[in-house]
Parts: C-alpha cells; sequence; structure tokens
C-alpha cells in the first residue's frame, strides 16, 4: 500500500496574522492545548533560566527597561492612593489637591512621587526607545516588538497628557486647551475629534471627567497588555541582542549563567537605587501647583506640556496643517517601518552600527544643531514665510514652501552624506534619524526656554 500524507491545510487571513504577531503557535485552530501552552508560555516565561554571561553588562541596555517597570509599578500604586483623595470635579479637583497636601499625613510626598515618576518614566521610556535603536535590537525577529515599544511609548505620552489635567491649576488647564486647540487642524475629523476629547466646544467638566477614566482606567489597562507581550516577545528573541563591536559585528553568545541570581539581582539593584532616587528627589522638590484654573484668564505665554512643546515650536514656524498634521504623521509613518526596511548586513547589539555609523551620526548632530537655530532665527528675524506673500495663500506660502525647502535640504544632506562615507543603508538611515532627533530636541528647548510672552524668543535669564 502507498501511504499518503495529509495535505497542509491552508491557513485563512486571520491566522496568517495570528501567527505572525504570536509565534510559536502553528497548531491546530480545533487543537485547545495550543491556546493553554501560548498562554502558559506568555505568563510563565518573561525570564529564562539561563542567560549569556555578555548580555549582562550594563552598558547594553543601562537597564532602561527594568527602570520603566519600576516607575509603572509606582504610578499604579501611588495612583491608586490619590484616588482614596482626589474628586474629579472643576469645583472640587483643585480643593481635594490642596487638602491632599496641607492635611493628609505624606499626602505631599505620594503626590510629588506620583508626579515625578510620570515625568521620569517619558524620559526613560524615550532613552530605551533610543538605545533600540542605536543598538539595532529591532531587527529580525524583533521587528513588531519595535511597533509594541512604540505603542507602549505612546500610551505612556497619552498617560502623561491625561494626568496633566487632574489638578485643574492654571498650568494645567491651559497647557491642555492649547494641545486640544491643535486638534482642529487635522483634516476631516478635526473638529470632530476636539469636541469627543474635550466632551463638549471647550474644556470644562466634561473634559477632566474623560481626562480622568482615560487616565485612571483605559491606559493603564492598555500598558498592562501590552507590557507583558513586549517582555515575552524579548523572552522569544532570545533575550537581549548580544553585544558586538564596530570591528567584530557578529557578537558570540558565549558562556550562559544562571538567570537566578544573576540576572535577577542586578534588576533588584537598579530597582533599590531608582526608587532611592525618586524618593530622594521627592522630598527635596515638589510637584508643581499653581492657582486654580480660571478659564477667562490665559497665562502669558500659554504652553503646551513640556513632552509637546516640540510641536508647538513647528507651529510657529509652519502651517497648521503640516506642524499638526503632515510631519506628525511622515514621522511616525517613518518609526513604524524602520525595523521593515531591507538593511542589507544586520548589525544588531552593535552601538551606531559601525565607525562610519559613528563618525555620520555625529555629522548629523552636528549638522541639526547648526542648521536648526539657523532655520528658527531667519524665520524670526529675516523672512516669515506667513506674510512674506500676501497675495499666496497661507498654506503655500507658509506650508508647501518651507517644507519643500526642509525637504530638498534633508535630501541633498542624506545624498552627500551617504557618497562622502560610502555608507550603507542602514548607516544612512541612522544618519538621518539623528539628524531628525537633534532638529526636534532644539525645538523642544527652544519653545521650553526661549519662549516669552507673546512666544517671542528672549534670553532664558
Amino acid at each position: 500500500m502507498t501511504q499518503h500524507k495529509m495535505a497542509p491545510k491552508k491557513l485563512s487571513f486571520f491566522q496568517r496574522i495570528r501567527y505572525s504577531v504570536f509565534p510559536g503557535t502553528q497548531r491546530p485552530v480545533k487543537d485547545p492545548g495550543g491556546y493553554r501552552r501560548f498562554f502558559n508560555s506568555l505568563i510563565l516565561h518573561f525570564r529564562p533560566r539561563t542567560v549569556p554571561d555578555r548580555t549582562l553588562q550594563l552598558t547594553l541596555s543601562w537597564g532602561l527597561g527594568g527602570m520603566a517597570v519600576v516607575l509603572i509599578f509606582l504610578l499604579i500604586g501611588t495612583g491608586v492612593l490619590l484616588k482614596f483623595i482626589y474628586e474629579p470635579f472643576p469645583g472640587k479637583a483643585y480643593d481635594s489637591i490642596l487638602h491632599l497636601q496641607r492635611d493628609i499625613l505624606f499626602g505631599q510626598l505620594i503626590r510629588n512621587i506620583h508626579h515625578w515618576s510620570a515625568n521620569l518614566l517619558l524620559i526613560v521610556v524615550f532613552l530605551h526607545f533610543l538605545r533600540v535603536y542605536f543598538t539595532g535590537a529591532f531587527h529580525p525577529p524583533r521587528q513588531f516588538n519595535w511597533v509594541i515599544g512604540l505603542g507602549l511609548f505612546f500610551c505612556v505620552l497619552l498617560s502623561n497628557f491625561t494626568g496633566y489635567l487632574l489638578p485643574w491649576d492654571q498650568l494645567a488647564f491651559w497647557a491642555v486647551t492649547i494641545c486640544a486647540g491643535m486638534l482642529e487642524y487635522i483634516p476631516g475629523v478635526g473638529l470632530w475629534l476636539q469636541k469627543l476629547i474635550q466632551g463638549g466646544p471647550a474644556v470644562g467638566p466634561a473634559t477632566l471627567s474623560n481626562f480622568y477614566a482615560i487616565h485612571t482606567a483605559i491606559l493603564p489597562a492598555l500598558v498592562i497588555m501590552l507590557m507583558p507581550l513586549h517582555f515575552w516577545r524579548v523572552r522569544k528573541a532570545g533575550g537581549l541582542v548580544i553585544p558586538g563591536t564596530p570591528r567584530k559585528i557578529k557578537g558570540t553568545r558565549g558562556e550562559s549563567v544562571p538567570a537566578i541570581p544573576n540576572l535577577i539581582l542586578r534588576e533588584v539593584v537598579v530597582a533599590l537605587v531608582l526608587i532611592a532616587f525618586i524618593l530622594a528627589f521627592s522630598v527635596l522638590f515638589n510637584a508643581p501647583l499653581e492657582s486654580k484654573a480660571n478659564p477667562g484668564l490665559s497665562p502669558n505665554p500659554t504652553k503646551a506640556p513640556w513632552y509637546f512643546v516640540g510641536i508647538q515650536e513647528m507651529l510657529m514656524h509652519f502651517h497648521p496643517l503640516f506642524s499638526l498634521f503632515l510631519i506628525p504623521i511622515l514621522m511616525m509613518t517613518a518609526l513604524l517601518s524602520l525595523p521593515y526596511i531591507d538593511y542589507k548586513n544586520g548589525t544588531a547589539g552593535v552601538w551606531f552600527a559601525s565607525l562610519t555609523g559613528r563618525k555620520m551620526a555625529v555629522v548629523a548632530a552636528l549638522t541639526a544643531t547648526v542648521a536648526t537655530p539657523a532655520g528658527i532665527l531667519a524665520d524670526e528675524y529675516l523672512i516669515d514665510f506667513s506674510t512674506w506673500a500676501d497675495h499666496v495663500p497661507p498654506l503655500i506660502s507658509n506650508g508647501w514652501i518651507p517644507f519643500v525647502i526642509i525637504l530638498a535640504g534633508i535630501a541633498g544632506f542624506y545624498v552627500l552624506i551617504k557618497r562622502k562615507y560610502d555608507a550603507k543603508n542602514n548607516e544612512a538611515i541612522q544618519a538621518l534619524f539623528v539628524l531628525f532627533l537633534v532638529a526636534f530636541l532644539i525645538l523642544t528647548a527652544t519653545g521650553i526656554w526661549f519662549r516669552g510672552p507673546g512666544m517671542k524668543l528672549m534670553l532664558p535669564f
């Protein structure tokens, strides 16, 4: 008798998606054990039994991922305590904060820990994002985990923003008013999205209620769901990338050591140092609280929260359609696409890809450091694109014209630096990444420290 093999069953579209997002679950759909094994591996295997000794060096990860976890748990713990006192109503929110700080034992300290942990979490997640990119830890098989990480970054950003309004003081009220006003420039759905977030035509009681629900329920749930998935995929990819050097890109795994105590001990030390730092900082510096929100009196200048000031600064130089919609959409699309570009050669574990990549990154940083302030000063004092041609629509004079000029400059920079250094694809793209990164950081610093009354340029001292 001739034995025939059963033809493999064709996978449906949704099965293919599931297998690409959750590798290692390629089992028959009707097999309940497959799902059980998947969830067991997700829940029980966040940490391996052994780890390569070389991945334990501090300079590979700087413990940033673990710091983020510690800060998230600090925020959840202090947030639960704050909910016992805080009242999410415009007439009571500000007074409940005063009551917490003045009358509740350690109330001021709890709020300080929550406030500074939230701000530090944003910085730590941002640094973690940079570390992952500059060590090439987004290459296969880690592409989708890069997307999950961006989702977590976005959740942390929104969590800080929604929590910003809750004290209901002048600083928070007008910062959120500025950010909500930016939404109306999004084509098609801008006004609808603005009213949805505000709960009405203006920032008011419905806005506070919406932000409170999003801040205390929706975003924590998303973070708690995405964070284990993020760690699990790191585990499935073999842990941290193996460190390499520019001269020896392909690092070897070397000797493996037990995760307990080698990995766990390092994580505990980092956590304790971080908690001690947050506690000391919270004892020395109180979380800011200005006067009670007054919808009829705006401060001068009125600025967005510090992590959105870079976008607000772009609004000073571009048409709102570009600064608030087109440019952010292009940047987000580029970030999501980074791990799926064909780089030809893998450089995972090597800081800045190669010696050439390091040189190009320095050149890109210096270029942005010179060009960005020069552009800001030129637009402020030499030529104002919004008024230089009265007969030209603002969308063209203050939108397409400066956008095309800058785009041409970026394209020229890319071509020149790639030719000069005979750069590979990953080195040239990294140089562009550094160029945009430094430019945005300078825009943010300008908005925070160099914009005074009327949003005019001024020296910070």
